[in-house]
């Protein structure tokens, strides 16, 4: 598996300057449409209670003038009206001839085959004679009906002509609300490519965005001053680190070149060159990691890890444990020899750590190396665990160390563009591969 954790999945949302003109375009078509519907609403009410109501009023004065004074014709300026009895009830219209008592709408055909629309009223009543008869008076609605149409096409134009109003204010209120968010982020962005910033808060007025500005203003002088000690930090560190190792370095190499050594004293005369070597690879490699700076070489891996092997033997004080390089050499990396070294003599030195016996193979491919142990091996959750930086497994509680090695060939990895990965072996033990490609 790949080094480190995978992120979380992160939710999309939508921009600020989206979110504003949305939040107006809904509150345009919510308030517009609201109004159209209330306003057609209420037309069609009143309009149906006035012709309602002229509609009951015209029939009982017709029904009670047909039983009053039946041999006067009524008269009316704007409705139909019609008395019938059960014997000439054939004359009339099926449409209105079983219409109960009441108001009733009626649509029919004209002479022209144009359709009109009525309202009816219709009331019973009882003659002088004793014969019950049928009134019922018609009121033409179609020109209101064709007007409720032509108001409810206007309002239907007026709502999206509100809308679109309403999504011109939003763009220019959002435009307006966040100039001075992207002008900051536009400076945050400047200030963040130099070495030296000027300050936000001048820039912007005493509000929100100016209050922000002021904030980060406040960050940004801890930030520098955190990052101007950890480089003066690294600077006396380097310095008054690689001095003694200088020291280490001439001393072990002056006694080394003397011929009347024991072969015991030998042995910890390079155990200590190797020490200081690793010292000063992982002092240079640190450097270049709180630098974040890539160092550039011709580094020939083969001849490296066999160096790497040889140093492990030294420590092995008689562990049954068989190391041997395998792979065609040839495979060079653009990268000083400290960097690589500390990568994958962290590997190596892991695999010799937790393997009891048998065998530590480093094989060398066209553009990655392969370290291939027969110790205990891993669990599905160490190894999805093993780069976090403090963190030990299982089989480490007896070991010294305190978990960071692997964290440091993450972030080696991370600055020169490598890729590195541990899973566990076949049967046992464990594969790890650092890929340069």
């Amino acid at each position: 598996m790949e080094a480190g954790v995978p992120s979380p999945l992160v939710k999309r949302r939508r921009r600020l300057r989206t979110r504003v003109i949305v939040a107006f375009v809904l509150l345009g078509f919510g308030l517009t449409a609201l109004f159209a519907v209330a306003t057609l609403y209420l037309r069609n009410r009143l309009e149906s209670q006035l012709i309602e109501k002229t509609l009951q009023r015209e029939v009982s004065n017709l029904v009670q003038h047909v039983e009053q004074n039946p041999d006067e014709p009524p008269y009316f300026l704007i409705f139909d009206a019609r008395t019938f009895s059960d014997d000439n009830a054939h004359t009339v219209n099926p449409l209105y001839r079983d219409l109960p008592e009441g108001l009733h709408e009626v649509r029919e055909m004209d002479a022209n085959d144009v359709p009109q629309v009525y309202r009816v009223a219709v009331g019973r009543g009882v003659s002088k004679d004793g014969k019950p008869f049928t009134s019922l008076i018609r009121y033409n609605v179609t020109g209101a009906a064709a007007t409720t149409d032509e108001l409810g096409r206007w309002l239907l134009i007026s709502v999206f002509g509100f809308t679109l109003f309403a999504l011109i204010i939003g763009w220019w209120s959002a435009s307006k609300v966040m100039s001075p968010v992207t002008d900051l982020a536009h400076r945050l962005r400047r200030a963040g490519s130099s070495s030296d910033p000027e300050a936000l808060a001048p820039h912007f007025a005493d509000d929100e965005v100016g209050e922000l500005a002021r904030a980060l203003d406040d960050y940004s002088d801890r930030l520098t001053d955190v990052v101007q000690r950890d480089r003066e930090f690294n600077a006396d560190v380097s310095h008054e680190l690689r001095t003694p190792l200088a020291v280490i370095k001439s001393a072990t190499e002056l006694l080394l070149s003397q011929d009347n050594l024991d072969d015991k004293t030998r042995q910890r005369l390079l155990r200590i060159q190797r020490a200081q070597e690793n010292g000063t690879d992982l002092t240079g490699a640190l450097l270049q990691l709180s630098r974040n700076e890539r160092g550039h070489g011709a580094t020939d891996v083969a001849r490296l890890a066999e160096h790497l092997l040889e140093a492990s033997r030294l420590q092995l004080r008689g562990k049954p444990l068989d190391l041997r390089l395998e792979g065609e050499p040839g495979l060079v990396v653009d990268a000083p020899e400290a960097a690589v070294s500390v990568a994958l003599g962290n590997l190596i030195g892991n695999a010799v750590k937790y393997t009891a016996s048998g065998e530590v193979v480093v094989r060398v491919n066209m553009t990655s190396v392969d370290v291939i142990d027969s110790g205990p091996g891993l669990t599905a959750e160490e190894a999805a665990r093993l780069f976090e930086r403090g963190f030990r497994g299982a089989h480490a509680e007896h070991t010294h160390g305190g978990g960071i090695g692997l964290s440091i060939v993450r972030r080696l990895c991370d600055l020169y563009g490598w890729n590195v990965r541990v899973v566990p072996g076949q049967e046992r033990g464990v594969i790890a591969t650092l890929s340069f490609a």
